[in-house]
């Protein structure tokens, strides 16, 4: 008798200890310590919300907080920084496209290749697939600045081995394309790695199934792959999203101080810069910048939750 109950002892303990774990998290001081953080996370933005629409005076001259008792908030701010004014000649309209230009292809670019070279890694085997895999893997670990001046030199200069061209230059430097491949190859270790192991994670059943109706490996990886991978692809757009809409050292590196092709990183960045006591300036256009991340998080965010429900399994 013993030799039967045990297993279902076993069993039932991680049961026991997750619902201990719900019953913990759900209750109320577990909901308050949540509203604590919440609130200390969000008072500094709140802060410099309140000190965008204040006047340069103000400031300059106290905290945010007194902007209660003074009662001098204004939409000037977000004005001179759109459109321009005495203090900024030049309005941010144009550093704001040039953000959705560099960052649109940066995202689509490395996603289209990483799914495709994940879903080879997965699921076609071949010879050096491990070793590709591994040394995706590996490249995450490079860091970034070390990378940005062989690549700018190798952008303008090409590789040469033994006085023979192997990569001839791209040049353009200051230029769109430049800071698309730059973004590219800093994201592709990691885009590959995340989507190889949540696309390594699909029942086996299910590929081998669509084999068997005499699907190829392109209408697999169109019609199952793709749709399953939905939650694994929107995180990482989510992710990439971000990380090229707020860079400013590749930004500074690659565009060359071009402000044909600046993002609005470097328009803030220069803002501080000259005008070292522009707070509230710099404050408002933050807040410019950020709207967009925000659209394009909740914006996948619904295809997020969308992903999970099309692509559970059940086993």
């Amino acid at each position: 008798m013993s030799t039967t109950t045990a297993p279902a002892e076993k069993a039932a303990a991680p049961e026991a200890v997750s619902s201990a774990v719900r019953r913990n998290l759900s209750s109320p001081w577990a909901s308050f310590v949540v509203i604590v953080i919440t609130i200390l996370w969000t008072i500094p933005t709140f802060g410099l919300f309140v000190t965008s629409l204040r006047p340069s005076d103000k400031a300059n001259e106290n905290g945010w907080w007194n902007a209660f008792i003074d009662h001098t908030l204004t939409m000037s701010n977000y004005s001179q920084v759109i459109t321009g004014g005495d203090v900024i000649p030049q309005g941010i309209e144009q550093f704001f496209i040039n953000s959705l230009i560099i960052t649109i292809p940066a995202v689509l670019i490395p996603l289209a290749i990483a799914t495709m070279a994940a879903y080879a890694l997965a699921w076609i085997p071949f010879r050096g697939s491990t070793f590709i895999f591994v040394t995706c893997f590996a490249l995450q670990v490079v860091p970034l600045q070390m990378a940005l001046l062989p690549l700018l030199q190798l952008f303008n200069k090409g590789w040469k081995v033994g006085g023979h061209s192997i990569i001839p230059p791209i040049g353009g430097h200051g230029t769109y394309y430049q800071l698309w491949i730059a973004h590219t190859m800093f994201a592709l270790p990691l885009a590959i790695f995340l989507i190889h192991n949540f696309m390594s994670q699909i029942p086996k059943d299910l590929m081998e199934a669509a084999v068997m109706d005499g699907a190829g490996h392109f209408r697999i990886f169109r019609t199952i792959i793709l749709p399953l991978a939905v939650p694994a692809i929107a995180s990482f757009a989510i992710f990439q999203f971000l990380w090229v809409w707020n860079d400013l050292l590749v930004a500074l590196t690659f565009a060359g101080g071009n402000d044909q092709v600046a993002p609005m990183t470097v328009y803030l960045s220069n803002i501080k810069g000259t005008y070292g006591s522009a707070l509230h300036l710099v404050t408002a256009g933050a807040f410019v910048s950020i709207l967009m991340p925000l659209i394009v998080f909740f914006a996948l965010q619904r295809f997020f939750v969308r992903g999970l429900l099309a692509g559970s399994v059940k086993g």
